[in-house]
């Protein structure tokens, strides 16, 4: 009876939680509201309660064919931190047709200082419009009256004619998701596959209905019968079957924000759906089951990619002026990138496409990423060098998962040189050659030859990033140890350095740069080469650290790494689900100098040690000595893969726990 009972009670509670839990729109809880921290995930700033996406084709004599997608989200915000989450952008597509955004509603509901529910509604002045490319507008929407422990929900719908690029469907996010259902419902002559990815496992069902469908049809009545031409409108019923993928989940956790994870959404759990062929009755069978070979092929085809490319009436006497005396092949590129650097000015559109045009955009002095990186590839090839385009997908824009257009969204330049293929993004003011911005740098670029054909190239840069430090290091009676530090950055630390520091005063520069060393305070510091391209980035400045000597009965113990030295590991996780992204190879050289204070010798000094991660991945070298008064330290750290299978993951975390221990042993000095 007691066991009965018990199971009673059991069944009602989780029958009172389901009850409880509405997914309806505007049916926000106040237990839901009231919930001071996710029950799962504590530390989480917000938590997607409820997202719900429906898609479904309808048909109309004017339109045809077109894909009504219905979207619903309910988001819970914890902290201040979440309030990114009362931000959302949706994309619109155009082309010789476009999507419609219709019936967009929103609502923030937070707990009122009399007890009560209050709900505020999303209004004109939180919704934006965008144009992002020539293809592309985005309505950007702000929640009202965002709060800690409020509520936002928002709802909409879009018809879209192109029922060929589906979005992909998101499962997963860097925030606790409770609860996701999608339903994809197609009719029997549209045959899609799914392409899944993220590591979160996941079933798609899927079931086969009939549909009758009603539309309306105008046909034009016989002449001959009435004597002149009359519409008549009627309606018409067809039955056909419908195939409905369905996907639902519960408690997804969040994708976890890791060290040198490089774009964290080519990761997330999600699902794509890619037409496979379309197989209407009396209509011949149309496959689209394309090749990337055939993507490339079609884009090298249209106007405002191909034909612009063949284009160089524009700047024939320009680039011969520039070229003239120039004969190695170096040197031309050189020439021809940082022309185009210092003439094109980037609007700061991506496409693939050119907007106005490569001659239009040349006489303006600006155009978008096509515009100017096509320019520079009929320019390169002009100077008679082996130039292609790269199609690339930017990492908010994600990873291309199978052929199709939609999976790129810019364009940079690709040009062989003896040394190797060098890749060129001229919209970048502060690039260089060989080195490319961090949003690009995702994974691999589809380069496009000029017969059409196409492959595969590593958007990973083969030029390392190298920092090369020499310090002179005093220790002085007060226990502090002061010096002078000389840095120099070449590749995309100089990339970086000028990025960053470029637009700051001296005192801001400092600050930035004290913040990174332990403590360290820094005075007369001093950049060379920030805004001129080509040249490495210098640094040095006077340093003082304090507490960096140990003063124990007599005896002195100091790390000879100083303020320099490694505190941390990036990787703290136990196990990794994904690779270890550092977007480019990278060298770091430090020559450190320690002069001895008077009155004291060396007792012991940290052993010297070599250790390497396996297949040249990576290295370190410490290898310290005295020579007369002074204490020499040279160290060397490199990273020679940009990216590192999450297979080494365990090996890495030992390399750096190595690394650190290593940098923080102490020398001993003891009274002479």
């Amino acid at each position: 009876m007691k066991i009965s009972l018990f199971t009673t009670i059991a069944l009602l509670c989780f029958l009172n939680i389901t009850v409880a839990q509405n997914y309806k729109f505007g049916k926000v809880s106040e237990k839901e509201l009231l919930q001071k921290e996710h029950p799962t995930n504590p530390t989480a700033d917000a938590a997607v309660l409820y997202r719900e996406t429906k898609t479904d084709f309808q048909y109309t004599e004017d339109s045809g064919w077109y894909m009504v997608t219905d979207y619903f989200e309910r988001v819970k915000i914890y902290t201040k931190e979440g309030f990114e989450r009362a931000n959302a952008t949706i994309n619109l597509y155009k082309d010789d047709k476009e999507d419609k955004l219709l019936n967009l509603k929103g609502y923030t509901y937070y707990i009122g200082e009399d007890g009560k529910v209050q709900e505020v509604k999303l209004k004109s002045d939180g919704i934006f419009e965008e144009e992002t490319s020539k293809f592309l507008t985005q309505t950007k929407i702000t929640m009202p009256d965002v709060r800690e422990g409020c509520i936002i929900e928002y709802k909409y719908t879009i018809n879209s004619p192109f029922i060929f690029n589906i979005d992909e469907f998101r499962f997963q996010e860097t925030i606790p998701v409770e609860k996701v259902k999608v339903l994809f419902t197609t009719p029997e002559y549209f045959v899609y596959k799914t392409h899944q990815r993220g590591w979160v496992p996941y079933k798609v069902d899927s079931e086969t209905r009939e549909r009758t469908m009603s539309f309306r049809q105008t046909e034009q009545m016989d002449t001959r019968t009435f004597g002149k031409g009359i519409q008549q409108t009627e309606t018409r019923e067809i039955k056909f079957k419908e195939d409905t993928y369905t996907v639902e989940l519960d408690n997804v956790p969040a994708l976890q924000e890791e060290a040198f994870v490089g774009n964290l959404d080519n990761y997330t759990t999600a699902l794509q759906f890619e037409m496979s062929y379309i197989d209407i009755p009396g209509v011949p069978l149309k496959t689209y089951a394309t090749t990337w070979e055939d993507v490339s092929k079609s884009i090298y085809r249209i106007d405002d990619f191909g034909a612009e490319l063949k284009r160089n009436n524009y700047f024939e006497n320009d680039i011969d002026a520039l070229l003239s005396g120039a004969t190695k092949p170096e040197e031309k590129v050189g020439k021809i990138f940082s022309y185009v650097l210092n003439k094109m000015n980037w609007n700061g559109f991506n496409s693939f496409y050119t907007y106005e045009g490569v001659k239009t955009a040349y006489k303006k002095g600006s155009g978008n990423v096509a515009d100017i990186n096509l320019m520079l590839v009929a320019m390169l090839r002009h100077a008679n060098l082996e130039a292609n385009p790269v199609l690339v997908s930017t990492k908010e824009h994600g990873i291309p998962l199978f052929p199709t257009r939609n999976g790129f969204n810019y364009v940079i330049a690709a040009v062989d040189l003896p040394q190797g293929t060098l890749l060129l993004d001229a919209t970048n003011k502060d690039a260089e050659i060989g080195v490319l911005k961090s949003n690009i740098l995702n994974w691999q670029g589809r380069v496009i030859k000029k017969d059409g054909t196409s492959g595969w190239v590593s958007l990973s840069s083969i030029v390392p990033a190298v920092k090369s430090a020499m310090v002179n290091v005093e220790i002085k009676p007060d226990m502090s140890v002061a010096g002078k530090a000389q840095s120099r950055f070449t590749g995309n630390y100089a990339f970086q350095y000028r990025t960053e520091f470029k637009g700051l005063n001296e005192d801001a520069q400092r600050k930035a740069i004290e913040k990174n060393n332990n403590q360290a305070e820094l005075s007369n510091l001093h950049f060379e080469n920030l805004t001129t391209l080509g040249q490495p980035v210098s640094l040095e400045y006077d340093f003082e650290a304090l507490d960096a000597v140990e003063d124990v009965a007599g005896k002195l113990y100091f790390s000879p790494m100083t303020f320099m030295a490694t505190k941390e590991t990036p990787f703290k996780s136990e196990t990794r689900e994904y690779p270890i992204d550092y977007g480019y190879p990278m060298k770091n050289r430090y020559i450190i100098n320690i002069a001895l204070p008077d009155g004291f010798k060396v007792e012991s000094l940290p052993e010297n040690a070599v250790f390497n991660l396996s297949e040249n991945t990576g290295s370190y070298r410490y290898l310290i000595s005295q020579v007369g008064n002074k204490l020499q330290l040279s160290v060397e750290f490199a990273i020679n893969k940009s990216l590192i299978a999450a297979e080494e993951y365990e090996s890495l975390k030992k390399f750096y726990e190595l690394l650190i221990a290593k940098e923080n042993e102490k020398v001993v000095l003891s009274r002479s």
